[in-house]
């Protein structure tokens, strides 16, 4: 179905064609201003190009041409040279008579057999998730979810940093104070891996410390303390395979793995495939060497191997060390080639991976480039602002970081805290109060993180984020609870049959709102921004909570009128169900 400025633009140009014998190539819209009659406004300025003469009179003429010519136009007027053309109720009507019915409204049936992988999370292995793998985990399966709505095929994928030296400062400490400790129902996993990483640090700052009592210079110390030593040898006796090292490393990583997928279920985000960087460290190698054989690296004099991206304005970038070991940007490499040959129907990624790494898939993208993939040019890197608290800049290893568990818990128990205080709760079970804390907790969380734009930084305040006034997760399920009881209480089983109305102000405006949602859906595919779907959502929300406060619903004139009301406040609910679902938040049916 053509949307009404697709519509409108084929009568323009026919108009521009009958009036001057000209052709235009494009017409350009914005939205009517308020103090000014009209729905649409058509910019007579550009055509001017095209057209010669004076654009009052080119906006006279063309808007009486759509007069007479267009059933759906029923007035113009011309303000300097902007045509703002008032459309006609039927026109408002046939499009919610068409779009009504529908439960999946402004998703669009999977389009092609391409698929996209999108990448997120990504953590290490030595602590638990905290609040910037939330900003993370909740846009990158955000921007799959709308990527899915808008008709493409999506796979999900993470890579765990399983690896490195990081994990065995966790090992190591737990080696030397772990006491055999296991996780518990109240200690998951990934918190006790996180706590000896913590240890581990306070033990290291410690020996600093005496070393440099022992007059050794700061800068010594720090290379020469005992623990960091003995961390690094182990991750040796890893990288050679060292049997009890490899059994602890197992054995640590199971637990944070399994703490993992507690809090990823509690957030409620998924993934269809994992890959680990122990197995893909050591990928990519095989196409450095052939890419030193088609010149698109360089070896230098002591054997470590280059990429010279200097004429593409950025730096040399180093692939392989001079004793052949690999880099991050080498496993990058071999890790993008591994997910097109496991899954061929792959024609383009996504990287969430915030702005710090700006740089590194700038150089990841056009290495891939010149290997000669053509899927390279279809990579994204879906760069994000970090996340800081009132309180200032977190810090795993000083255990000052926000952990993602007791962020759940705690958005939970602020909406059990608000709601209580609002006192609409009293006909609830304590299974269904609770149930609704948690919808309305992660509601708030994950509408304040996906509403900012992802490439700016946000300050997340825990309490401002559950109001439920403003452009809030509550306020929006607030209202769609308010349609809900709505609903209920007009006990209409039947309003399919809806006959034209003559249309209110606020309807004709929720309408248009409406309207715009499926061109919503693929522009936040197009731009990877979820922000655009919950901004829209807020601006439905509003004119819907305008439209309740000065048309009477239930209480309407005529049957037609209450039948034709309710159906659209069913169809409001709906986007905003769908809008809401993109975004990884439910809705509560009550309130």
């Amino acid at each position: 179905m053509m949307t009404l400025q697709e519509t409108l633009e084929l009568h323009v140009k026919a108009a521009i064609k009958a009036l001057f014998q000209s052709d235009l190539d494009s017409v350009e819209f914005q939205a009517t201003r308020k103090e000014f009659a009209g729905d649409v406004t058509v910019v007579v300025f550009p055509m001017l190009r095209v057209v010669k003469g004076n654009p009052v009179v080119i906006g006279e003429q063309i808007g009486q041409y759509l007069l007479d010519h267009v059933d759906l136009v029923k007035g113009f007027n011309v303000v300097k040279g902007f045509l703002n053309i008032e459309i006609a109720d039927s026109y408002y009507f046939n499009f919610f008579k068409s779009v009504k019915d529908k439960v999946n409204y402004g998703y669009v049936d999977q389009t092609d057999d391409e698929a996209i992988m999108v990448e997120y999370s990504s953590p290490n292995t030595n602590k638990p998730l905290h609040l910037g793998h939330v900003r993370n985990v909740l846009l990158g399966y955000s921007v799959s979810e709308i990527l899915k709505a808008s008709g493409k095929k999506v796979y999900k994928t993470q890579i765990i940093n399983d690896r490195g030296i990081h994990i065995c400062k966790s090992m190591l400490a737990y080696k030397k104070f772990g006491d055999g400790e296991t996780p518990t129902e109240d200690l998951k996993g990934d918190k006790l891996v996180g706590n000896y990483y913590v240890k581990f640090d306070q033990a290291y700052k410690a020996e600093i410390a005496s070393l440099i009592a022992e007059g050794q210079s700061e800068e010594e110390a720090k290379k020469n303390a005992p623990i960091l030593l003995e961390a690094q040898e182990m991750l040796r006796k890893w990288e050679a395979g060292d049997k009890d090292v490899v059994a602890l490393w197992n054995t640590m990583n199971q637990w944070v793995y399994d703490g993992f997928d507690i809090t990823y279920k509690n957030i409620g985000v998924d993934f269809d495939t994992y890959y680990y960087e122990s197995n893909t460290y050591l990928l990519g190698k095989e196409f450095v060497a052939e890419g030193l054989k088609t010149g698109v690296f360089e070896q230098d004099a002591d054997g470590s191997v280059w990429c010279d991206l200097t004429e593409d304005g950025l730096d040399r970038k180093i692939v392989l060390r001079a004793d052949g070991t690999a880099v991050y940007m080498t496993q990058d490499i071999g890790t993008a080639i591994q997910r097109i040959k496991d899954y061929p129907d792959v024609g383009g990624m996504v990287y969430t991976v915030g702005n710090e790494q700006d740089y590194h898939f700038k150089v990841l993208f056009l290495i891939l480039k010149k290997l000669g993939f053509e899927w390279a040019k279809n990579l994204f890197h879906l760069s994000y602002g970090m996340v800081d608290l009132p309180s200032g800049k977190m810090k795993s290893r000083e255990g000052t970081v926000v952990d993602a568990d007791d962020l759940i818990q705690e958005m939970s128990d602020t909406a059990e805290e608000i709601s209580k205080e609002l006192g609409k709760l009293e006909d609830y079970s304590e299974d269904d109060k609770n149930e609704l804390y948690k919808k309305i907790g992660l509601g708030a969380l994950k509408y304040y993180i996906l509403k900012v734009d992802p490439k700016k930084r946000i300050l997340f305040d825990p309490k401002e984020s559950i109001d439920f006034q403003g452009n809030t997760g509550p306020f929006i399920q607030y209202t769609y609870a308010r349609i809900q009881s709505i609903l209920r209480k007009a006990n209409l089983n039947d309003v399919h049959n809806v006959v034209e109305v003559t249309l209110h102000d606020k309807e004709k405006q929720l309408i248009k709102q409406l309207e715009l949602f499926p061109e919503v859906i693929q522009n936040a595919a197009e731009q990877h921004s979820p922000a655009l779907v919950a901004n829209y959502t807020y601006d439905l929300v509003k004119d819907f909570n305008s439209f309740y406060q000065n048309v009477s619903i239930l209480g309407a004139d005529s049957d037609e009128e209450k039948n034709f009301r309710v159906a659209l406040s069913k169809l409001v609910s709906q986007t905003i169900k769908n809008a809401l679902q993109v975004l990884g938040i439910e809705v509560p049916e009550r309130m």
